[in-house]
């Protein structure tokens, strides 16, 4: 069995950690608060963002970061986009080539508007880099709730082999060679995801959660595929499938920040209240500039980042969206 570094204590990669364990396999995890390595490793217990969760003995937590990737053959950068390029220049000195780095954050990077692979290809020379995503919320993964998820490549051996690692009887993996597609729906359905709580939060119903989902993913095919990714891929598991799970569900940090924004709370205060990263703030200034760069008309992404960034009332953005001029569906 390979042995894998979970680099990063936060609530997915514990999870995955505590599934990879129950397989069988011996895991690493380290973080940078001492107090979750220690309830690892003497409670058995990630309190702090995986609570009444027992972490099997196969998962050993580290404090320090060259301790833990010494001797593992996978690394998987469970941390949010923003980190992903500080982490990965602290670890690359200390790689052997033939160690495969895993990424399952979601987003593209601000300022450069690169995605996630790009900017690990960036710092890190020479070791392979596999992309992991779908809809597979921690919560119900810790739970052997049975999840479906995607893993990619520019090397797509390497996708196959993490593959093999991951899979179980409850967590099944699927390969897919379209990395750009892969990583945008990924990165998008936060937006639609936020936009999606705001909604719930202005206290409107089902059928404006439709209209969201919907022609929220009008929006990752136009962006997606500008970019380079394949339309089917936005029909599968990373696009349509995740937009579904985190546009839905209470798990899901992005509805629930939304629906406090939605409710009148400022963004701070709702990212505050939430206690952990939300992706898709960060996400909607990144395609915001993305969407203006590539003049791809987005107006989902334009409103929520007017509401998020320049004061606009959410219901007179939905105002603004269901004004527009009429036009075809398609």
């Amino acid at each position: 069995m390979s042995k894998v570094a979970f680099l990063g204590g936060g609530s997915f990669g514990s999870a995955l950690s505590i599934m990879l364990a129950k397989k069988g396999t011996k895991v690493n995890l380290w973080d940078r608060e001492i107090n979750v390595v220690n309830d690892i490793n003497i409670k058995r217990e990630n309190i702090k963002y995986l609570p009444s969760v027992i972490v099997p003995v196969g998962v050993t937590a580290f404090s320090d970061i060259e301790e833990a990737i010494s001797d593992s053959e996978i690394i998987v950068l469970a941390v949010p986009s923003h980190v992903v390029r500080g982490l990965s220049k602290i670890i690359a000195p200390h790689l052997k080539q033939n160690q495969i780095v895993v990424s399952i954050a979601k987003g593209i990077e601000e300022g450069s508007l690169k995605r996630i692979s790009e900017v690990i290809e960036e710092e890190i020379k020479g070791n392979p880099i596999v992309i992991l995503s779908g809809p597979s919320h921690a919560e119900e993964v810790a739970l052997d709730i049975p999840t479906t998820v995607v893993v990619t490549s520019k090397q797509m051996e390497y996708a196959k082999l993490v593959q093999d690692v991951f899979m179980t009887s409850k967590f099944r993996v699927y390969t897919n060679e379209d990395i750009i597609g892969v990583e945008i729906g990924g990165a998008v359905k936060n937006i639609i995801a936020l936009a999606a709580g705001v909604s719930d939060g202005i206290g409107y119903g089902d059928n404006s959660k439709a209209a969201l989902m919907t022609r929220g993913m009008s929006e990752i095919i136009k962006i997606g595929t500008k970019l380079g990714g394949k339309t089917e891929t936005f029909y599968g598991l990373t696009g349509m499938g995740d937009l579904i799970v985190t546009c839905t569900s209470m798990h899901s940090r992005n509805r629930r920040a939304g629906i406090l924004i939605g409710k009148g709370v400022s963004m701070e205060k709702a990212c505050q209240d939430i206690g952990m990263v939300v992706e898709g703030i960060k996400a909607t200034r990144a395609f915001y500039e993305l969407k203006e760069r590539e003049q791809i008309s987005m107006p989902i992404t334009d409103v929520l980042y007017k509401v998020l960034f320049e004061g606009k009332d959410p219901k007179y953005g939905v105002y603004e969206l269901m004004s527009r001029d009429k036009k075809d569906e398609f």
